[in-house]
């Protein structure tokens, strides 16, 4: 494989500068979202902000890692990798709040 033929390679499967001010602009748009939906939602529909701005965020966070951290691009090794260690530290984020909440009732507690 030629010098010139990996830069054709490597270009054609990232994006241009292009793509990255379109996906700045998409991550832009769903953070004045995320603001607007801390205002709006009051009252009775304060219920709704946790899960409404968990999904917003996991949204921006997806485009994160796909475009600027190039996993999109890469091999499915590294995608597998990242997804298994964020799998791991949701798990272990669920099991602190179960355990020191009350959600979880352990055998011979207090």
């Amino acid at each position: 494989m030629s010098v010139v033929h990996a830069a054709d390679h490597a270009a054609e499967h990232h994006p241009g500068a292009r793509d990255y001010v379109i996906i700045a602009a998409i991550l832009t748009a769903i953070t004045a979202v995320e603001v607007a939906v801390y205002y709006i939602l009051q009252g009775p529909t304060r219920a709704l902000l946790s899960p409404v701005l968990i999904v917003l965020s996991t949204l921006k966070f997806t485009l994160v890692v796909m475009y600027y951290m190039h996993l999109k691009f890469d091999s499915r090794l590294f995608t597998t990798i990242f997804v298994f260690g964020l799998c791991v530290a949701i798990f272990m984020i669920l099991a602190f709040v179960a355990i020191f909440h009350g959600f979880l009732v352990i055998p011979g507690g207090a």
